[in-house]
């Protein structure tokens, strides 16, 4: 392809001294209609994958029950391995002027515009909208996806557990302010697993509806957000009232409606509700970044790039912990977090959510897996996944 639609080189067969504007048009319009054919191509290819899906899903069905009948919601659409392959291919054949991330961003809204085909998904995630998480769950599958907004984590895990929606999108940690526990607590009694994983730098600014800073009275933001930017409040707004609500896009929704108050929320929450921004990026660290999980049904097979999750319990005695994480250290697998949270069943005992490298059917993994449930009390795999591509 040409380098004139960068405008940095002639195209083929012209000499640099000879190019003009009107040329470099002419060559952008050439290859726009290229791009334009392939994606069309692509997607014709799309609907022969779901068509090519759904006969061999029906044919199986047919063999297993003698009869024609299927059930469409067991037929796998979305295949998080594959996407996640075809990301990281992208970005490794990817030689410039475009980043890496450009260029994979625009394969994930090709590869989400042209899974709308074969089936559109539903995806629930915490609300209202323009919420970090719905920026998140957008991030992931793509804008083509129909996101679903609801009021609390669980309420996530319980559309999703229902069939209402596809999938969930929900935060489990932040690099500021740690864990989120109620993420984690959902898990203790949900069959679902954890399908990918996204990571969003949050960047928050201070919103109001008319623009003006003089009349801010109030500050409202998620409890998190509150203290992600409790230094520049203090220097900047440090008698004014900080409300926390139940998220930033609730925050947004209240200073559409209120004079004299002011939201703490992202780009997203800017735009859905038509608000001005008083002060960008005032999040005390520039790389605050937030974790969200994708939940949903099914297991995940192997990308070769995976994460794996699992929540453990021991007996409360002398070596608990590391008897449990000795396993890790002889394989050489490397652990990437490691959370406690109070169990339900017994007072001032806990549970050990562990994240480490590796699929569960890596030989390696899943021997360890099966030398922990020897070792442990309880031990649940919550899942295993790619790891975040974008």
């Amino acid at each position: 392809m040409s380098k004139s639609a960068s405008g940095s080189d002639s195209g083929p067969g012209q000499d640099s001294s000879a190019v003009t504007l009107d040329s470099l048009r002419a060559d952008i319009d050439s290859i726009d209609s290229q791009i334009h054919a392939l994606l069309n191509r692509r997607a014709q290819c799309a609907q022969q994958v779901a068509e090519v899906k759904t006969r061999e899903f029906e044919a199986a069905q047919s063999f297993e029950t003698g009869s024609d009948s299927s059930s469409a919601q067991q037929l796998l659409f979305y295949r998080p391995e594959r996407e996640a392959q075809v990301l990281e291919r992208v970005k490794a054949a990817n030689t410039g002027p475009l980043s890496d991330d450009t260029v994979a961003f625009i394969f994930r809204e090709i590869m989400s515009a042209c899974l709308a085909l074969e089936k559109p998904m539903e995806v629930a995630y915490l609300g209202p909208e323009g919420t970090f998480t719905q920026a998140a769950a957008l991030k992931h599958f793509g804008h083509a996806v129909i996101s679903v907004p609801q009021t609390t984590v669980d309420q996530v895990f319980t559309q999703v557990e229902s069939g209402q929606c596809n999938y969930g999108v929900v935060p489990v940690e932040n690099s500021t302010e740690g864990m989120v526990s109620h993420t984690l607590d959902a898990f203790m009694n949900s069959s679902l697993q954890i399908c990918g994983e996204v990571e969003l730098r949050v960047r928050l600014h201070l919103l109001v509806a008319g623009g003006d800073s003089q009349d801010i009275k109030r500050i409202c933001a998620h409890q998190q957000a509150l203290a992600q930017s409790r230094l520049w409040l203090d220097a900047n707004f440090p008698n004014v009232e900080r409300v926390a609500v139940s998220s930033n896009g609730e925050a947004a929704r209240i200073a559409a409606g209120e004079s004299g108050t002011a939201a703490i929320a992202g780009d997203l929450a800017a735009q859905q509700y038509n608000l001005a921004k008083v002060a960008s990026d005032i999040e005390d660290r520039p790389d605050n970044t937030t974790r969200f999980l994708v939940i949903g049904k099914e297991g995940v097979q192997a990308s070769g790039r995976d994460k794996t999750s699992i929540v453990v319990s021991a007996n409360n005695r002398p070596g608990a912990l590391f008897n449990l994480l000795e396993p890790f250290q002889r394989a050489n697998v490397m652990l990437t977090r490691i959370d406690t949270r109070p169990s339900r069943t017994e007072t001032w005992t806990y549970v050990f959510f562990i994240e480490f490298e590796g699929h569960r059917d890596d030989p390696e993994i899943a021997a360890i897996l099966k030398e922990l449930a020897d070792r442990s009390v309880m031990c649940k795999i919550l899942g295993s996944y790619p790891k975040a591509a974008l």
